[in-house]
């Protein structure tokens, strides 16, 4: 098979699975930059030439853990599935990573976030959903219109990481900003739109947010996601409980979920130190 035809199936595959639109444009971009580093077909390639590509990943590009067992996987569905080809995983392993603990903003930076955000009715709609709602940039690309539920105080999310819906909370102050974007854009199908009338997607919807953090001279790494960090991390401030956050985040394991106590206000750093309780020593 060409290169090209490979990607088509990859395609059919991840669609057939029902895989999310953002899911299938990622694993096919990753098993394209695969194909065109070696300039060959993958069917033409086996364990060795993926070792060799993860190795560049890691050691020329300087990709994150992250990044490269995202490319793993990608490569990994390309010969377990497309090709139905039985690969050594052995010789393809994922990288192990401790997840750091990211510096959040205070709640007065977010404010300031916000603030600038609501310069424009989408964004603000946009930004406030995202935040209000705990949200994955994915997530709020793929909303539609009708996916708000505003007589019940609820989002609907349709195949959301994994392919799985769920609801989550819709505040009161997302739901003013959502109406007071819509009686300006007017969306029809897609709720969050572009100034022609296209989708936003999750690029777009970053690239706005890295506009707005760059215009707050605010020095810390704040992307979208850090929003999703921040519903969890202020839900557990508030003392509520860990499971229904899970559910509200759509995560699968509990694990997933109690990282974010590490984020929150702890009682743990509140006791003192046996140090401090010490007298010193006087030889006077």
């Amino acid at each position: 098979m060409t290169k090209e035809q490979i990607l088509e199936r990859v395609k059919i595959d991840l669609e057939t699975r029902g895989r999310t639109d953002d899911t299938v444009q990622t694993y096919c971009m990753h098993v394209r930059l695969y194909q065109d580093h070696f300039n060959k077909p993958a069917d033409e390639m086996s364990e060795d030439e993926i070792s060799a590509y993860l190795h560049f990943l890691i050691k020329e590009k300087k990709l994150s853990p992250a990044s490269v067992n995202a490319q793993n996987s990608s490569l990994r569905f390309l010969y377990g599935v497309t090709l139905d080809r039985l690969i050594n995983t052995k010789k393809i392993p994922r990288i192990k990573h401790n997840r750091s603990i990211p510096i959040l903003p205070t709640k007065d930076e977010l404010g300031y976030l916000l603030y600038l955000a609501s310069e424009n009715p989408r964004n603000k709609a946009l930004f406030y959903t995202i935040y209000g709602s705990g949200l994955r940039s994915g997530e709020a690309s793929n909303l539609k219109v009708g996916d708000i539920d505003s007589e019940n105080g609820r989002i609907f999310i349709r195949r959301g990481k994994g392919g799985r819906d769920r609801y989550v909370l819709l505040p009161k102050k997302t739901l003013e900003a959502l109406r007071e974007y819509w009686a300006e854009y007017q969306p029809k199908d897609w709720l969050f739109i572009t100034k022609s009338g296209g989708k936003m997607t999750s690029d777009s919807i970053r690239s706005a947010w890295k506009t707005i953090v760059k215009r707050s001279g605010i020095s810390k790494d704040i992307t979208v996601h850090t929003l999703r960090h921040l519903f969890a991390t202020h839900l557990l401030n508030q003392g509520n409980n860990v499971f229904a956050i899970k559910h509200l985040l759509g995560h699968v394991r509990i694990d997933t979920t109690t990282w974010y106590l590490q984020l929150a206000d702890s009682d743990t750093l509140k006791v003192k130190s046996p140090l401090d309780k010490m007298k010193e020593r006087s030889d006077a």
